[in-house]
């Protein structure tokens, strides 16, 4: 696909495939671009693996420019931009590390799911997460928040820490 008019209003963002943003602004910052993530030395994208649509960075004529979060889900196919299913994956991974019941964790996955789409089945999905993972103790719950932080929407985000102050998004 690629290009199409309505992502005109867009710069294309350059993201390693982990999450690590490189630049916001591929057309007017193209210095600051590069093959592979200073941070973790993952390859970097400026398009959907799944269709190839610009990852969109900043808007132009947005107004104020603030913090640039790399997108959870591509724009143009829905699918999840890599860093995405790799925090899924993570969390999923952690989920069977807690101790409870089969049930307990199954349930403890599917909310997952939930909790990153930000679906209506959200809300119930946070205060489920919530309760399991509460009996898990800090580090468990510190796990997760450390994973998923950075693809929740901030009313998720205030279910599950409702102490913690809001993302500069």
């Amino acid at each position: 696909m690629g290009r199409d008019e309505r992502d005109e209003a867009w710069s294309p963002a350059q993201v390693c495939t982990n999450g690590h943003v490189l630049t916001c602004m591929v057309d007017e910052l193209p210095h600051y671009t590069a093959d592979h993530c200073k941070t973790c030395g993952v390859e970097t994208i400026t398009k959907c693996p799944g269709c190839g649509a610009i990852i969109r960075g900043y808007a132009h004529g947005g107004g104020v420019f603030v913090r640039y979060s790399p997108p959870a889900y591509c724009h143009s196919c829905g699918k999840p931009y890599p860093w995405t299913e790799a925090k899924i994956r993570a969390a999923k991974e952690l989920a069977q590390l807690v101790q409870g019941s089969p049930e307990e964790k199954r349930l403890l996955e599917a909310s997952i799911e939930d909790l990153v789409r930000d679906t209506p089945a959200a809300t119930v999905a946070a205060v489920r997460f919530k309760s399991i993972v509460g009996k898990a103790g800090k580090a468990v719950a510190d796990g997760f928040r450390d994973i998923l932080v950075d693809v929740l929407s901030e009313s998720v985000k205030k279910i599950l820490w409702p102490d913690a102050p809001p993302s500069r998004r």
